[in-house]
């Protein structure tokens, strides 16, 4: 193999019959061209060979440090001369550093010691150390002690007094009962007068009482008042110096389009629903690859992104595995870096129409059950508005209700069941959020296992980055669960059955393909596998008590795979 570090212009050795794409590759969904392929391979044969850098992917257990996968990026370019090569980047920094012979560089060096963005960072390092240590100051703990124990105090004497002041008066009460019996005009006169002087007494007592400990206590917020403003004058200047420090940071990200126009972060994310730009937009391979293009008047062919190192603990990640741009960060900066390019049309809004009529497995007065074909919404979508619902509400005009009780993903295939009216609808909802209701899906493997049933305990909860996607988080997830059986193996394919105890957006999919779940995505999963002609994931049997019947009804549908 040449030395991969020669030029970030890495020659391709193609036929000159070699197909050329007409458009570039839409960076969100995609099935990567044989041209990104051949150069992904090409960077990932360096990769596994290179003494460049020290940098730990976790996939040698011998090697030492933090292990951190990275997300690798190839664009397929076209020079003047109507040469074809390839670009290659990283995503964030790779060994701690921005700039690695043979790949393209960061649009900004953040790691550049005679920057603005290192100098303020020192900066602001340098106001952590003083916050720290004005923190860490025992003035503070013991006013905020002397505080503390002045409040229990004052709630402790006040209450004591205030219960004195309460028995003092039914003391009064019964010496006036009892003089009014005993004395004579004069006498009780003479008494009431220094009852009345008494009460008095105990009145102004209670109000000397709690204006002393009031003045106490103010003392004492100033006192502690004294040791903290200073550390609040320092987060004000710290969080300033930081806003600051972004704003001109997201300045300097400024990157072109095919017309060669300009934007910097902050007019690429003005106009969207998160106006200031997310920690780390600019650094993902993709903007990097376009910038370098752009510069260099290279024509941009082709590009794909695929993951190298260990699977991390949260998102699904496979090792070489090709996955889309984020769309979190990347989706507002490629939405204007592709301006001028004829790029491919967004696959998912390409959805071909299904036409046949869809399967009714099982249908009595009350309810019925229909075969969802794969990649057929449930529910009507944002742009796609053809689903089981809109057909069943022309099937069944004068159903009342919700009509579906359930949905299942619009990949995947299988029974759905519906309610003809809100009394069925209720009860077999019902079913469902106490779980009577049994589910079994099957499902076909890319790959083999080493076990035959278990359970699968991973909390998810949705991928912020990547919309749809979820990860798994055990701070934020909610619970999921997954009983599993395995079928039997087929050249290399496991055909599983699924049980899900709950019922997460991707829940079964995610689960099979994680690192701690099965390690071994479902065939033709386009979000956490490898996309094929379809999910091999199919809602193959739905038991549960007829909510006029009271029958138990198992109905199956055979996958079609």
């Amino acid at each position: 193999m040449k030395d991969f570090r020669q030029s970030l212009f890495h020659p391709l050795a193609v036929d000159a019959a070699q197909d050329i794409p007409e458009q570039f590759t839409f960076p969100f969904y995609y099935t990567p061209h044989a041209l990104s392929i051949m150069a992904a391979k090409e960077l990932q044969s360096y990769l596994e060979t290179q003494t460049d850098f020290d940098h730990n992917f976790g996939l040698n257990p011998a090697q030492t440090g933090l292990q951190i996968g990275k997300m690798f990026g190839v664009m397929v370019v076209q020079d003047a001369q109507g040469h074809l090569g390839y670009l290659a980047a990283f995503s964030g920094k790779l060994a701690e550093k921005n700039f690695i012979n043979g790949f393209v560089a960061t649009v900004y060096d953040t790691l550049d010691t005679e920057g603005f963005y290192k100098k303020g960072e020192a900066q602001l390092n340098a106001l952590n150390a003083e916050i720290e240590t004005l923190e860490a100051q025992g003035e503070i703990a013991t006013a905020q002690l002397q505080l503390a124990n002045y409040k229990k105090a004052s709630e402790m004497e006040l209450k004591a007094f205030k219960e004195t002041i309460k028995i003092k008066k039914k003391e009064r009460q019964l010496k006036r009962t009892h003089a009014l019996q005993t004395m004579d005009a004069t006498a009780y006169d003479v008494l009431l007068e220094a009852l009345r002087k008494e009460s008095v007494f105990y009145h102004y007592r209670l109000k000397d009482l709690k204006q002393d400990w009031t003045s106490k206590i103010a003392l004492a917020e100033t006192q502690l008042q004294s040791y903290l403003e200073p550390i609040s004058h320092k987060k004000e200047a710290r969080a300033a110096l930081s806003a600051k420090l972004q704003k001109r940071l997201h300045e300097q990200y400024r990157f072109l389009n095919a017309n060669g126009q300009i934007k910097d972060l902050l007019a690429i994310f003005k106009p969207t629903k998160t106006p200031t730009p997310p920690a780390g937009s600019g650094e993902c391979a993709a903007p990097k690859l376009f910038q370098y293009a752009y510069e260099n008047a290279l024509q941009p062919i082709a590009m794909a992104e695929f993951w190298w190192g260990a699977s991390p603990k949260s998102e699904v990640r496979q090792h070489k595995q090709f996955y889309p741009s984020c769309r979190s960060k990347c989706e507002p900066i490629l939405g204007h870096m592709m301006q001028g390019l004829q790029v491919e049309a967004n696959p998912i809004d390409q959805i071909p129409e299904y036409k046949a009529p869809l399967d009714i497995v099982y249908e009595d007065d009350y309810l019925l059950l229909v075969n969802k074909p794969h990649e057929f919404l449930s529910v009507p979508g944002k742009q796609v508005t053809a689903s089981v619902l809109t057909r069943m509400r022309d099937y069944l005009p004068k159903a009342k209700g919700p009509l579906l009780v359930h949905r299942l993903d619009m990949s995947t295939s299988g029974l759905l069941l519906v309610a003809k009216n809100e009394k069925t609808h209720k009860n077999l909802q019902k079913q469902f959020i106490t779980r009577t209701i049994k589910k079994r899906y099957v499902a076909l493997l890319d790959g083999e296992l080493t076990t035959t049933s278990g359970v699968i305990d991973l909390p998810l909860r949705v991928d912020l980055d990547h919309r749809p996607q979820q990860l798994v988080c055990y701070e934020h997830g909610k619970p999921a669960q997954t009983r599993y059986e395995v079928v039997g193996v087929e050249k290399g394919k496991t055909r599983i059955h699924f049980y899900p105890i709950t019922g997460r957006t991707h829940q079964l999919r995610v689960h099979a393909a994680h690192v701690n779940g099965l390690h071994t995505a479902i065939v033709g999963d386009d979000l956490y596998g490898t996309k094929g002609t379809r999910l091999h994931l199919h809602a193959e049997a739905l038991s549960f008590e007829h909510p006029v019947t009271q029958e138990l009804l198992t109905i199956t549908c055979k996958a079609p795979f």
